[in-house]
């Protein structure tokens, strides 16, 4: 008897199947495609990592849905995924239209409060990526960069290493 609580055997079985050789089709598809499939480097990678997860979750409990089909569309979208970062590489043009710029919001233990307000981030929230940055105050950091993928990065001052000009290419101050 199928009901929200209990599954057949049959369904059981089929999920578990489902489970199994689409799993087995992710790792192939990885594996040619390489590493990059599943990091989180832009919003659009993000978008990608969504969309993949939507696929799977839709194969696996949708007995309706094909392997097959699944795996096409898992496929199709690593596809456009390696086209499209291949176009970020290879075109200036193109990355400067589809790839968010880090924006600093911190320099020197000091808000740049213009910044968080183009950014909409709070300073609360800053603070507690300063504490799980295990900063103990606001002296000891360089610099807080809000990313292009959304993740805060904290910079710590150091007595025995200058901050490298590269490091900061491409943030906007």
């Amino acid at each position: 008897m199928e009901n929200w609580l209990f599954a057949s055997g049959e369904i059981i079985g089929k999920v578990i199947l489902s489970i199994l050789a689409i799993f087995t089709i992710v790792i192939v598809i990885t594996r040619i495609s390489g590493l990059r499939t599943f990091a989180k480097m832009s919003s659009f990678d993000f978008a990608s990592t969504i969309a993949i997860g939507s696929i799977l979750a839709s194969i696996v409990l949708n007995s309706s849905q094909s392997i097959t089909k699944g795996a096409i569309a898992l496929g199709g979208i690593i596809l456009f995924q390696s086209v499209f970062s291949y176009c970020k590489r290879n075109f200036e043009w193109f990355n400067n239209l589809f790839t968010n710029k880090p924006m600093l919001l911190m320099d020197n233990g000091e808000f740049i409060l213009n910044n968080l307000r183009k950014t909409n981030v709070d300073a609360k929230d800053v603070y507690a990526k300063l504490r799980e940055a295990n900063v103990k105050d606001k002296s000891e950091v360089l610099a807080v960069i809000l990313e292009s993928t959304g993740d805060i990065s904290v910079l710590h001052k150091s007595k025995d290493v200058e901050l490298s000009k590269d490091i900061l290419t491409g943030v906007k101050k």
